[in-house]
């Protein structure tokens, strides 16, 4: 559960189906160009260790020397990484990258800039077989005049949240602000993201106990709103818990649009995934429902997806409005145009099989970037045109 004293940086240093229709769940930019381009097609589906550490181990990356001129095709940021979990842009551009399996912590410079990528610390996570590990990264506003990030991992225990003092590139020693999050083998969500609000959401599984989506003294299964300190934020819906919404399975993609809106990813069991605008207080349904049910007591999907097709990680709201989201099992990425009325139009797929599993997806400048979760020790951060992905 929460817990207090927020560190500073400067004392602490060191397929698709829309709801209205039925169906069935160290280098900066530029370096290498990729040796195949990066092809997209668009089609609609057919089915309706250690503690943190101020000392700063050398990358793994193999890069090569990079120029200031932007690239016009695929670029590999990053490589040989252990599954890239999260990205967060630092205000100055540059970049954070967490890698799931080994609690390290990259610093990727902002595009354009001369400077290498390299490694910032790692944090003290529990590393077991499944899907716990480093999980996601988090930026708040006030980052240039109180230099701490946040991160979301995974120990003996449960899942935690700290905040990280971050100097010279280096992380510092973290400090729990919120912790008890329930872990298992897998759904152990992840994701953390700032919402306009200045507030802390965070996006947690059901660590497969399903019966914890349903209940309120959990916080399994649920989108959860806390301050930076990591107390219930003011306003919950329900009191003075740090619960947001809850009956989701297993959140990892959370992004505001300009009107300010929540939309979540929702990994589905046999069925659906699903887009969903969240609303404090609803319920979205699982373990009850998967994908849509025409039920007042569950709010539905805005759009759901086979999960053959589908499996959503990270989301991003592109330059167009549209809604962006990283697929695994379906190997790509998706873009769904939203509406005023927080409808979806029809989605469109890119990059299918192209660079594999997705777990990722950021616009950073004028291009956008993905992270690959192939687990096969090579996984990458990569940056794209715009048009890769449909959003130009």
């Amino acid at each position: 559960m929460p817990h207090p004293s927020r560190p500073t940086g400067r004392a602490l240093v060191g397929g698709v189906v829309v709801a209205l229709v039925t169906a069935a769940c160290s280098t900066a930019e530029p370096a290498a160009l990729e040796t195949r381009a990066g092809t997209t097609t668009s089609a609609t589906s057919s089915a309706t260790a250690p503690t943190g550490s101020t000392s700063a181990p050398s990358s793994p990356t193999t890069p090569t020397r990079p120029t200031a001129a932007q690239p016009a095709g695929p670029v590999t940021l990053l490589s040989g990484l252990d599954i890239a979990w999260s990205v967060a842009v630092l205000p100055d551009g540059s970049a954070l990258v967490s890698e799931r399996n080994t609690g390290v912590v990259h610093h990727v410079p902002k595009p354009g800039s001369r400077d290498r990528a390299t490694v910032a610390g790692k944090l003290p996570i529990t590393r077991t077989e499944g899907e716990g590990g480093l999980l996601g990264l988090a930026v708040p506003e006030d980052f240039d005049a109180d230099p701490v990030f946040y991160a979301y991992y995974s120990t003996e225990s449960d899942n935690r949240i700290a905040a990280v003092p971050w100097r010279d590139r280096t992380i510092g020693e973290p400090v729990v602000i919120f912790s008890g999050i329930p872990r298992g083998r897998n759904h152990n969500g992840g994701r953390i993201a700032f919402g306009p609000d200045g507030f802390l959401y965070v996006g947690t599984g059901e660590a497969g106990d399903t019966s914890l989506s349903q209940n309120l003294d959990s916080l399994g299964g649920k989108i959860l709103r806390i301050t930076p300190d990591g107390d219930p934020a003011p306003g919950n819906p329900f009191g003075g818990s740090p619960i947001w919404s809850y009956g989701h399975r297993n959140v990892q993609g959370l992004a505001w649009d300009s009107r300010k809106r929540l939309w979540a990813s929702e990994f589905g069991q046999n069925t659906f995934d699903e887009l969903n605008l969240v609303e404090p207080g609803k319920n979205y349904g699982w373990p009850e429902v998967e994908g849509r049910a025409d039920n007042p007591d569950y709010v539905d999907p805005v759009a759901e997806w086979p999960t053959s097709e589908m499996s959503p990680s990270g989301i991003a709201v592109g330059p167009d409005g549209a809604v962006y989201m990283a697929a695994l099992r379906g190997q790509s990425v998706w873009r769904v145009p939203v509406d005023a009325d927080g409808s979806a139009g029809t989605p469109s797929r890119h990059l299918q099989g192209t660079y594999g599993r997705v777990r990722d997806i950021h616009f950073v400048g004028s291009r956008v970037w993905i992270t690959t979760s192939n687990n096969d020790g090579a996984d990458r951060l990569i940056s794209l045109p715009l048009s890769a992905v449909g959003a130009a």
